[in-house]
């Protein structure tokens, strides 16, 4: 079992921990009201009386902000920046998000707030197994979004050695000739790594790498699976954003551990407008918590951040931490729609890794919505790509995916069964998706009504 980067707060009894959050809810509700033009004028708005918000409780009384919020007070919104919570020259970096949904949100961040995200990912990587010894190569964007950074100075906490190639696209000697011995990329861009090995007659299960480490977007289980039979070591699970929201796996596999004394999370229902209780699906609502004496460059508290999860447990895990696990998150921006029934990318990517598949196809895929010939029905078209078309079992593959899809949801097998929704497939051969003539991140599922 891997050890811990620091342990007294790793492995807190929970009423110590509690009493360790409520002190930073207060401290950080009373930084917000002092420093940021905001959350200033959101408490005189909502008539909030700040001392009154005592502990993390308080905080479900409290009205949800989403990303929207941010956008409309900043630039060209507004003539400032509203959200920044400390003088300019306190700022170390300036970060947007990636403007996936909607124009970029603009994130200040104090040498303080990157020394708690660092924080957060080193207590990620000891409870991987990660030390002073390891040579990893981070394969993600070292531009505007914090991940790769965190990492890097998260990798300097602990003392292990970063090779910074930021894409998975890097020469295969580096592998050869550095011998790192994890890799922190993307399911995708690792199995593509992996393809390019065995084209070398490289075997990827032969190279140095000990473990893999994968985030920066949601993936289904099966195709974390896959990508460790292929590699032949564990895979890790990590989530991240540029707002802070830092967490991760560790070695018992057991969900994702919050560093509860660092962020606050609570899952709220949009629909119902009331946040849910443990074992329940909500979106991830994360309010920053600064310890007593720091400062933070952008503060955000009840923030609704488009992320779906649930809490597992918040009893000690099998590695001894006590902080809360919560399900792998995946965004409902991904969600399309049919006749009201939700559809996620991360549905067809279970469908299309189905260990059975995997015979026959690379795990490729895209997908794309159709109206169909009459009004209400539509067409879901799959495209996956075959190792080898000739010899690849359709059929097989076919049905497999059909079947795991209509297991999504009873109201997506209803509109299957009476002809309102018809699924059909394209088998193609490597390199022949659409995705592949794409520059940058290919959405793979796409609604085209």
């Amino acid at each position: 079992m891997a050890g811990y980067f620091r342990e007294e707060i790793e492995c807190m009894d929970r009423d110590a921990l509690y009493s360790m959050i409520d002190e930073r809810v207060r401290y950080t509700v009373t930084y917000a009201a002092e420093n940021s033009p905001f959350y200033r004028s959101w408490f005189r708005k909502n008539n909030i009386k700040v001392s009154s918000i005592r502990t993390h409780e308080d905080l479900l009384e409290l009205p949800v902000i989403n990303g929207g919020t941010i956008r409309e007070h900043q630039p060209p919104e507004t003539d400032g920046f509203e959200f920044l919570s400390t003088p300019g020259d306190n700022i170390f970096t300036i970060h947007e998000t990636s403007g996936t949904s909607g124009v970029p949100k603009s994130v200040f961040l104090t040498w303080q707030d990157w020394m708690r995200y660092a924080e957060k990912y080193a207590r990620i990587f000891v409870s991987q197994g990660f030390s002073g010894t390891d040579r990893v190569a981070v394969c993600a964007s070292y531009g505007m979004n914090v991940g790769a950074n965190t990492m890097t100075y998260a990798a300097h906490e602990i003392g292990f050695t970063v090779i910074p190639e930021g894409k998975c696209t890097f020469p295969l000697r580096v592998i050869e000739c550095y011998r790192p011995t994890a890799i922190i990329g993307s399911v995708f861009k690792l199995l593509r790594l992996a393809a390019r090995m065995k084209k070398e007659g490289m075997d990827p299960k032969e190279s140095s790498i000990e473990r893999l480490v994968v985030g920066g977007e949601s993936f289904a289980d099966e195709s974390r699976q896959y990508l460790s039979r292929v590699w032949g070591v564990d895979v890790f699970n990590t989530y991240g954003s540029t707002e802070g929201t830092m967490c991760g796996e560790c070695s018992a596999f057991s969900g994702l551990h919050i560093p509860e004394d660092l962020m606050h999370m609570d899952l709220y229902d949009r629909s119902k407008k009331e946040f849910v209780a443990d074992g329940e699906e909500g979106r991830i609502v994360l309010t920053t918590l600064i310890p007593e004496g720091e400062i933070c460059g952008t503060l955000l508290i009840n923030y609704d951040t488009d992320d779906i999860t649930r809490v597992i447990s918040r009893d000690r895990c099998s590695c001894g931490r006590t902080h809360m696990r919560i399900d792998n998150p995946w965004r409902e921006t991904e969600n399309i729609y049919i006749q009201g029934a939700p559809l996620n990318r991360v549905d067809i990517e279970k469908a299309v890794f189905h260990p059975e598949n995997m015979n026959d196809l690379t795990g490729e895929y895209e997908a794309f919505l159709y109206s169909g010939d009459e009004e209400s029905s539509a067409v879901l078209r799959i495209s996956v790509e075959c190792e080898n078309p000739k010899e690849c079992d359709s059929g097989a593959v076919k049905e497999r995916i059909t079947e795991t899809l209509l297991g999504v949801s009873p109201e997506i097998r209803d509109l299957y069964e009476d002809g309102t929704l018809h699924i059909i497939f394209h088998m193609a051969g490597q390199g022949k998706l659409e995705l592949h003539t794409i520059r940058g991140r290919p959405k793979r599922l796409v609604d085209r009504r």
